[in-house]
């Protein structure tokens, strides 16, 4: 059981939350197609995460749960402005011009977004002269090369769905098209950037559930007054329609509330880097809740650009797994030479006819 709870449980943690993640931006997106401000859905899913996660932050983490500092409370802020709030407005709004398909397959380059952005802060080291680090750096590339297919490449659909075809026009289609990705990726780029900052408050603040309300309860004020940018018409705020406020509900408790858990549980487990490595779930989970279930349009140009992004991804997976690897070899003979080291500074120690006292076994 061990076994299974220090290896497995957080593969099998990230796998099941990203395949909920797909799900959800399905059904997100088709609420989107409704004409609703993508910031009321952000705000009411943060509210409703911080209703459904209070009382059990509140009994859970009672007697762990550390003093909440300015410092804690800045980071926190930080957290929600770029994991919640500015990734909800940009990431939305492209949804709202793409699909869930396409709006997924951009998680797909997360891991290299993270990798990328762990360099520049330091939080991962790069050694260009192995094979894995090419291989690292050279799958970083082929992932960004498959989101630049998906933002300038469309295709042609791959079903028979006249409905949408006759519904938008070319020219305006592809102009939201490509403004819509650009989103979309933005959107990605905060939550890697959410990664590297809620790995700094797991070590300063190491209470999940708690974090996550605090996280949620920043992150709904802000949505409240980036939705003012849209629109201030209080009727877009009254939610009528049954799909909708089903979306949002499951959005705010499974989607906001216990992923958000668990993502942060896994990425203290094993780092941002091994968390932001599965996007490609969500990616198979929109697609296939997208196209079986709702039933809608795929483009030649997302198909090819979502396999190039998953042939970067894994070369990159690949790579880092090497370099693991070549770096447990490595260290090896380094203990190696210290243990010597210390060998010979007891000899020398003997040399200079100091007592050296030898202890006797029966």
């Amino acid at each position: 059981m061990g076994y299974i709870d220090g290896k497995w449980a957080p593969l099998i943690m990230i796998t099941v939350i990203n395949m909920i993640n797909g799900m959800v931006q399905a059904l997100i997106k088709k609420v989107l197609d409704g004409g609703i401000n993508h910031m009321v859905i952000a705000t009411y899913r943060l509210g409703i995460s911080t209703l459904f996660l209070l009382p059990i932050a509140y009994f859970w983490e009672r007697k762990t749960r550390p003093k909440l500092t300015a410092s804690v409370s800045f980071q926190h802020f930080a957290s929600a402005l770029f994991g919640a709030s500015m990734m909800q407005y940009c990431y939305l709004l492209g949804l709202s011009y793409t699909n869930a398909t396409i709006g997924s397959a951009f998680w797909g380059t997360m891991p290299a977004i993270t990798f990328i952005m762990a360099l520049i802060f330091r939080y991962e080291k790069l050694n260009m002269k192995t094979k894995a680090g090419y291989g690292v750096v050279l799958g970083s590339m082929i992932s960004l090369a498959g989101a630049l297919t998906l933002t300038l490449y469309q295709g042609v659909p791959l079903s028979n769905s006249q409905e949408h075809a006759t519904i938008l026009n070319i020219h305006e289609g592809h102009e939201n098209w490509f403004k819509g990705c650009f989103l979309l990726f933005t959107g990605v780029t905060f939550f890697s950037s959410w990664m590297l900052i809620q790995n700094k408050i797991n070590s300063s603040y190491p209470c999940p559930y708690s974090s996550t309300v605090i996280l949620s309860v920043f992150g709904t004020l802000q949505c409240f007054l980036l939705s003012l940018i849209k629109s201030r018409n209080v009727e877009d705020w009254i939610l009528r329609d049954k799909l909708t406020i089903i979306t949002i509900i499951i959005a705010g408790v499974v989607g906001q509330g216990m992923c958000t858990v668990g993502t942060s549980w896994c990425i203290k487990q094993r780092g941002p880097v091994f968390t932001s490595a599965f996007g490609p779930v969500i990616l198979m989970s929109a697609t296939l809740f997208d196209f079986l279930i709702l039933h809608r349009i795929l483009y030649l140009g997302c198909i090819i650009g979502s396999v190039v992004v998953v042939v970067g991804l894994y070369l990159f997976l690949w790579s880092k797994s090497k370099q693991v690897v070549d770096f447990k070899i490595v260290k090896l003979p380094t203990s190696t030479v210290e243990e010597a080291k210390e060998e010979e500074d007891h000899a020398n120690v003997n040399k200079l006819g100091r007592v050296l006292v030898i202890p006797m076994t029966p």
